[in-house]
């Protein structure tokens, strides 16, 4: 595996463990007791800083979940000291980010339910916006299929990916593209992040789309990324190259859109979000740039999908 690659999938587990270690109840016990009644509270640190939580009302299956709680917590301490470890031999750069790009985190995270229900919406995904945000926040929806769910749970996860401060100071490159898309298609294949070795078809369009060479779209986006022009057109054109090469399996349009959004995010320069009512529009234009390298695409994006913090 090349050292990038490695890079990313590291960043990615210590994230996913570090989310692991959130969800969990672990602490050390405290039982307070008011008249008949025992209550729970856990005290344990974050970043150094001593917290106290209320559990609830005691009850043996709690007491006996927090014991069990504090052994993983312990084990998952350790995996994640073990993968600093591994980003120290890697010389990996915690430097610190800037307050327009911690702004842009900010605002990213702010609008994560409007950006998520665009993205579902330009996939096909038939939920409303409510349905979109209950769905982020954990709670429960009808009348929609697991796919479908599946699909915006994993934008959520893809977008928390993104919007980590580690990830942020990533580099934009092709292992973190690939690191996306196995975040956006997971657990609908298993070649999820590796580059496709089948023909694909998009509805809409005769155009037909070669397989694509790793070693080839390596140097391209390189190219791309070296290319003396704006930020922003810059990530424009990485949206439109990753659309149109149908580099994975699929989800290639949910990957893209946020490949952007790290380019623009991590220099503090807003986000991309296609907006629901305008996905018609959009996909008329795309099929116009894979059939006749039609650039009005560009100036849609430009005027009426890009929302600027500067």
């Amino acid at each position: 595996m090349d050292n990038n690659a490695k890079l990313l999938f590291v960043l990615a587990k210590k994230r996913e463990l570090e989310k692991k270690l959130d969800s969990l109840i672990y602490g050390s016990i405290e039982i307070r007791e008011k008249g008949a009644a025992k209550y729970i509270y856990v005290h344990y640190r974050i970043k150094g800083v001593l917290t106290t939580k209320y559990v609830g009302e005691y009850t043996d299956d709690i007491y006996n979940l927090i014991l069990n709680n504090n052994i993983e917590a312990k084990k998952i301490k350790k995996e994640i000291r073990e993968l600093e470890k591994t980003l120290t031999e890697f010389n990996y750069s915690t430097e610190k980010l800037s307050d327009m790009v911690k702004l842009n985190i900010d605002f990213a995270k702010k609008n994560l339910v409007n950006t998520i229900y665009d993205q579902a919406i330009l996939e096909g995904v038939t939920a409303t916006f409510v349905e979109t945000e209950n769905i982020i926040n954990g709670g429960k929806v009808n009348n929609m299929t697991s796919d479908d769910i599946m699909k915006i749970v994993n934008l959520k996860h893809a977008w928390e990916f993104i919007l980590d401060e580690n990830v942020v100071l990533a580099k934009d490159n092709f292992y973190l593209l690939s690191q996306i898309n196995k975040l956006v298609i997971e657990g609908f294949y298993y070649n999820a992040g590796i580059v496709r070795s089948t023909p694909v078809k998009i509805g809409g369009t005769k155009w037909i789309f070669s397989i694509p060479l790793e070693s080839d779209i390596i140097s391209e986006i390189d190219t791309l990324l070296s290319n003396d022009t704006l930020d922003v057109y810059k990530a424009i054109e990485l949206l439109l190259y990753v659309m149109k090469k149908q580099i994975f399996i699929d989800g290639n349009k949910r990957t893209a859109v946020l490949f952007a959004n790290h380019y623009l995010i991590s220099r503090g320069l807003g986000i991309i979000a296609i907006p629901a009512e305008l996905t018609d529009e959009f996909k008329k234009l795309l099929i116009s740039y894979y059939e006749n390298n039609d650039d009005k695409i560009k100036e849609f994006l430009f005027k009426k999908c890009y929302i600027s913090l500067r």
